[in-house]
C-alpha cells in the first residue's frame, strides 16, 4: 500500500495493512470490502496499491475470497501456476462489514476452509457511511444511531463476541491484535500468513471521527484500550489460547473512557450505572479469557 490515500489524519488503518502485507515476501491478491479503507485507497482514477486488489461489496469479502481460492486451485490443475508457488489471498474489511454485513459470507469461507487472511480492521461502527452503530459497538457508546440523550445512555447492547464465532468454525489461527501494539501485529500476521487454510485476525482501530479525540492520539488511546482489559492481546491456534500481554494491575477502565467524546456522556448523574455494567463485562471477558489459556 502506497502513499497517496486520503484516509483521515490520525487513523491507524493504513498501519495496519502495511503492517500485515510487510509480513510475508509472497505475492499477495488483496479483496477489500466497502468500507473506510477501500473507499480512501482507490479515489477514481488513483490507487494506492500496488498488488493485485479487488473491491468486494460490503457483504461478500469472504465469498470473493473464496473464489479467488477456487481459481487458484484451478489453475494449478491445469498446470498455468506452478504447485510449489504460494500466492496468498489477504480480505482486509471493517467491522460492519465483518461482525454483521459480511458475516454470513465469511461463516460460509470459514466452514469450507478456503485458504485465506481475514484481517477485520476494528474501530468498533459503520464509520464510512456516518458513524451508525455496528455489532462491534461497545455497549454504552454514543454513536449516530444510538444517541445518547434524556431517554438514552447510547447503545444498550453489549459487543458481539467475533472472536468466539470465528473459532467455532475449527480453523486452526485466529487472533486479537491492535493498531497500538504493532510489533505483537507484525509477528500474528507472519504467524498466520505461514499457514494455510482459513485464519483470521481481529485488529482495534480506534476511529478519531466517531470516537472523537485528537488525530495526534490514535496510538495512546490503543495502548489504554488493552492495558485496562477493554482489548487483550491473545491468539488461538491449534485449540489452545494465548495471552500476548497481561499485567497484574490493569489501569481503570474510566482511563480508556475519558478519552473520547462517544463516553463523554457517562461522566453525568447516572452514568456510574452504566460504567459499572461495563467494568463488569469487561472482567468477566477477562477472566474468561485466563481460563481458556489456563494462565
Amino acid at each position: 500500500m502506497a502513499p497517496g490515500h486520503s484516509t483521515c489524519a490520525g487513523c491507524g488503518i493504513p498501519a495496519i495493512a502495511r503492517t500485515v502485507l510487510a509480513a510475508t515476501d509472497d505475492p499477495v491478491i488483496v479483496v477489500n470490502a466497502t468500507g473506510c479503507l477501500e473507499v480512501t485507497s482507490t479515489l477514481y482514477p488513483c490507487s494506492a496499491w500496488k498488488i493485485p486488489w479487488i473491491h468486494s461489496a460490503f457483504e461478500n469479502g469472504g465469498a470473493t475470497a473464496a473464489g479467488i481460492d477456487g481459481a487458484i486451485k484451478a489453475l494449478r490443475k491445469r498446470g498455468k501456476i506452478s504447485k510449489e508457488k504460494r500466492i496468498q489471498i489477504v480480505v482486509f474489511a471493517g467491522d460492519g462489514g465483518t461482525y454483521d454485513i459480511g458475516l454470513q459470507s465469511l461463516s460460509g469461507a470459514l466452514e469450507r476452509q478456503h485458504d485465506f487472511l481475514y484481517v477485520c480492521y476494528d474501530n468498533e461502527a459503520y464509520m464510512n457511511t456516518g458513524g451508525q452503530r455496528s455489532g462491534a459497538t461497545p455497549y454504552g457508546a454514543d454513536t449516530e444511531t444510538t444517541p445518547a440523550g434524556k431517554h438514552s445512555f447510547g447503545k444498550c447492547e453489549k459487543r458481539k463476541d467475533l472472536m468466539s464465532i470465528v473459532i467455532a468454525h475449527h480453523i486452526k489461527y485466529a487472533a486479537q491484535a491492535n493498531v497500538a501494539f504493532l510489533a505483537d501485529l507484525a509477528k500474528k500476521a507472519k504467524k498466520a500468513l505461514e499457514m494455510e487454510g482459513p485464519r483470521f485476525l481481529l485488529v482495534l482501530q480506534p476511529c478519531t471521527n466517531l470516537w472523537k479525540f485528537p488525530t495526534s492520539q490514535y496510538v495512546n488511546i490503543g495502548k489504554l484500550a488493552t492495558e485496562t482489559n477493554f482489548w487483550p492481546l491473545w491468539e488461538y491456534l491449534d485449540g489452545k489460547y494465548k495471552i500476548n500481554w497481561a499485567t497484574e494491575n490493569p489501569k481503570p477502565l474510566e482511563e480508556f473512557l475519558k478519552t473520547q467524546g462517544r463516553f463523554k456522556h457517562l461522566s453525568k448523574p447516572g452514568g456510574e450505572k452504566v460504567i459499572a455494567e461495563m467494568k463488569k463485562e469487561v472482567e468477566e471477558n477477562w477472566k474468561r479469557l485466563v481460563d481458556l489459556a489456563d494462565v
